[in-house]
């Protein structure tokens, strides 16, 4: 795709931070470090996701010296599916790639993915984690379970890649497709797949985390794995139509042989054990039902109220500049954008303080004259 090879593009890395001051000065450097090459090319925009320490302070100083960075900061906490989406909403550019800042997604391979968008014309480039030794055997073990039962719950069309997270470079293509999805339960692994385009896997070995420790615990990540499963499949409400009947079934094969047991040997005194145990499995499937049907429902709850996915604060930097002033919607979020406090500093800078000045001289000699 020649219009790829032209010379002028820009690339933005969206950087979700929750909680991170410790690394994100390490991230800057090592961005400035590996990516040198392409570096007149390179946007970062961090997304902070409602931290409670310093780390919009230190993305807000950084911004001041280096005209290359740019703040989303989000009102509140509304998770990493909501900040990606924010980015996606917000960030003006030719391709983006979403990159934890802890750095375990290295940050040299985007070279690799700039590489293949431009020279080869593909839309998609992501990572593929060839070897994930870093991670626990619990979190490599739980991952692989998960890939596989996604895969075999959602279609075919709309699979997923094995050990590919959302570390990836996206054509502004896709970008245009995922900021017109109004979905709010938004499951971003997948997302990424399902408008389709040409893709490509780059594999790499995935490093032990630079800073810090990690903001998800087991039970987040169950939630999280939840949420792409019944964002992404209906199966596990058409499962228990057939279990049903399966049950039915053997309740029908059990009815017809007491039946011809009866017949021909007489009516015996039925256990007491067996009937507290068929009476326990039948509430312990039907509960379960109730849950699966419960967890679509809650679902469908928070799509019908239609509640922004995100709202943002405020934003700083060059990305100021591009975002439509005051108050706006999208399909998914709400955005405030204010005058920021990098934009009041320009604004008494001693340049427009000698415009000032200047201005009541001239106000000055008037009155004079009258």
């Amino acid at each position: 795709m020649d219009k790829l090879k032209k010379s002028s593009y820009t690339v933005a890395l969206v950087v979700p931070v929750y909680n991170e001051e410790e690394s994100i000065d390490n991230f800057v450097a090592t961005v400035r470090e590996k990516l040198a090459a392409e570096l007149s090319h390179i946007e970062i925009v961090f997304v902070d996701d409602g931290s409670k320490d310093s780390t919009v302070d230190r993305i807000m100083a950084l911004s001041a010296t280096d005209k290359s960075i740019s703040l989303i900061k989000l009102s509140r906490n509304f998770g990493k599916e909501a900040a990606m989406s924010a980015a996606i909403d917000l960030v003006d550019a030719d391709a983006i790639v979403p990159i934890d800042v802890d750095l375990q997604d290295p940050p040299e391979l985007i070279l690799d993915f700039i590489r293949i968008w431009r020279d080869e014309g593909i839309d998609n480039v992501y990572g593929v984690r060839t070897d994930r030794s870093s991670d626990s055997e619990a979190k490599r073990l739980s991952s692989a379970w998960f890939y596989y039962v996604f895969n075999k719950l959602v279609p075919s069309r709309e699979h997923i890649p094995a050990n590919v997270g959302d570390f990836r470079l996206i054509d502004k293509k896709i970008i245009e497709v995922l900021r017109n999805l109004k979905e709010r339960n938004r499951f971003m692994k997948a997302l990424y797949a399902w408008p389709g385009f040409s893709s490509k896997g780059v594999g790499y070995i995935r490093p032990k985390r630079a800073q810090g420790f990690s903001k998800w615990n087991f039970w987040k990540l169950w939630n999280f794995a939840l949420d792409g499963i019944f964002a992404f499949t209906s199966l596990p409400l058409r499962v228990w139509s057939y279990i049903g009947g399966v049950i039915g079934l053997l309740s029908l094969i059990y009815l017809v042989w007491n039946f011809v047991k009866t017949l021909f040997f007489g009516n015996e005194t039925p256990g007491y054990t067996t009937l507290i145990c068929v009476i326990l499995f039948l509430g312990a499937v039907q509960l379960i039902s109730i849950g699966i049907l419960g967890e679509y429902i809650g679902r469908l709850s928070q799509e019908i109220k239609g509640r922004p996915v995100y709202i943002v604060e405020k934003i700083e930097g060059v990305l100021h500049k591009k975002v439509k002033k005051g108050f706006s919607l999208s399909n998914n979020g709400i955005t405030l954008n204010e005058e920021t406090v990098l934009s009041k500093v320009n604004s008494s800078s001693p340049k427009s303080n000698a415009d000032k000045s200047e201005t009541e001289h001239r106000e000055d000699n008037q009155q004079i004259r009258v």
